[in-house]
């Protein structure tokens, strides 16, 4: 009994040594196709805030209730890193002459404080799309991996994880793309400077149906999709194998 204690510790530290890991293979990997889906400018620009958010949410997730409790979690954990990403990818000066994330994570806090006006802006959107995206994305995931049988030949089963990982995320993508416009729309900069036109989420959508149409709350839905189907395969295996390597080290000591 008195092994039970460190053993959970050591469960718990190769989770989130796989779930960070995964996390921040993904978000490099996949980051540049975030950027266009907001604005196409430099390739890795904002890359930091999602770094300092994605390593240790991933993490987290591992430990959270699977779908959307994690969802839900998460985003208020890396709602204030969205909103420094998404004022600095839509930032219209050069690239050299914009801020460090640091600098610009000091002017949304002068400017508007830790509220729902600065930091934490669109923070119901940034809710509604990591809850949906999760509660999609990982009840589809290890349904269909249980339910699909697992192949002795470590190429076909790399194969397997890859493509159910691939499906759930692009589907997950397709069924969150809403909030994740709403989002945008919410943190980044307003149609008209010093006015405030997108506030909260569902009256943020309910705007661009309305003067938009339909078609325009699915915007961005294929540079999502090329980041989250594959970058959500990727964040999946990387976990796993870290996850099984780590076990695997552990039991031959």
């Amino acid at each position: 009994m008195a092994r039970q204690p460190r053993g959970f510790l050591q469960e718990a530290s190769h989770q989130v040594v796989a779930g960070g890991s995964a996390g921040l293979v993904e978000i490099c990997l996949m980051h540049p196709l975030d950027v266009v889906k907001t604005r196409l400018l430099g390739f890795y620009k904002g890359i930091l805030p999602p770094v300092l958010a994605e390593t240790p949410k991933r993490a987290v997730k591992a430990f959270a209730v699977a779908g959307l409790g994690s969802g839900l979690t998460e985003a208020v954990v890396v709602n204030p890193f969205e909103v420094v990403k998404v004022t600095l990818q839509t930032n219209q000066n050069a690239f050299t002459e914009q801020p460090s994330s640091f600098v610009q994570a000091q002017q949304i806090i002068k400017t508007g404080g830790l509220g729902f006006q600065g930091l934490n802006k669109g923070l119901t959107a940034t809710l509604g799309r990591h809850g949906v995206f999760n509660m999609v994305y990982f009840g589809f995931y290890f349904n269909v991996k249980n339910i699909l049988p697992v192949n002795k030949d470590p190429n076909l089963e790399f194969l397997r994880k890859f493509g159910i990982g691939l499906v759930s995320g692009t589907i997950a993508s397709i069924i969150n793309i809403p909030f994740d416009v709403a989002k945008s729309r919410i943190q980044g900069p307003q149609p008209v400077p010093g006015e405030i036109k997108y506030r909260t989420c569902f009256k943020t959508m309910a705007t661009v149906y309305k003067e938009e149409g339909f078609l325009a709350l699915y915007k961005g839905l294929l540079p999502k999709i090329m980041r989250l189907g594959p970058g959500g395969a990727v964040m999946l295996l990387v976990y796993e194998y870290v996850y099984a390597w780590l076990q695997d080290t552990v039991n031959h000591k």
